[in-house]
């Protein structure tokens, strides 16, 4: 199955110059969703994984039946002020102005082998901090995971050392 056929191209959004990438049509279709998620599973299998975390928001549309299907631990990086107990939190620059990732200070076990999940690799800003964030409450990043990857933003040079697999490459 090309799963490239289910992401729709949306000019000057959202902004002038902007290809935005909509996986919107995957998501609306089982079929494409599924296989999405069986080959990511497929890839990660034998790999020692012991939790899979996902920055707020879109990647946990992709993290969430990930870790139900490996049966492993969810950890939710979100937004300031959307987790209820105390947290780690890292502040990051963006093209656009600056912000900040939190993970509850008991959302991983020391040394927890950790996958990130994402449902795009542009620039490389988000999953960057979002690495940094884990390292900082005692995890080691195994792997960042997306759906998609825009390889002429050169994203996955920010994410050294660490491994970058992609479903679907621009």
């Amino acid at each position: 199955m090309d799963l490239s056929k289910y992401i729709r191209d949306i000019p000057d959004f959202p902004k002038p110059g902007i290809l935005f990438k909509d996986i919107t049509p995957l998501l609306a279709d089982p079929g494409a969703f599924h296989e999405a998620i069986r080959r990511i599973m497929e890839h990660y299998r034998d790999r020692p994984i012991d939790a899979i975390a996902a920055a707020e928001a879109r990647g946990f549309l992709f993290a969430a039946p990930l870790a139900y299907l490996m049966n492993k631990p969810l950890v939710p990086l979100r937004k300031p002020g959307k987790l209820p107990y105390r947290t780690h939190k890292l502040q990051y620059d963006l093209e656009y102005g600056q912000a900040e990732l939190h993970v509850h200070i008991d959302g991983f076990k020391p040394g927890a082998r950790v996958l990130l999940v994402d449902d795009l690799l542009a620039t490389g800003g988000t999953l960057e901090a979002a690495c940094k964030l884990i390292a900082q409450a005692g995890a080691v990043v195994v792997g960042c995971c997306v759906l998609v990857e825009l390889l002429f933003l050169g994203g996955r040079a920010k994410l050294q050392p660490h491994q970058v697999f992609s479903l679907i490459q621009y």
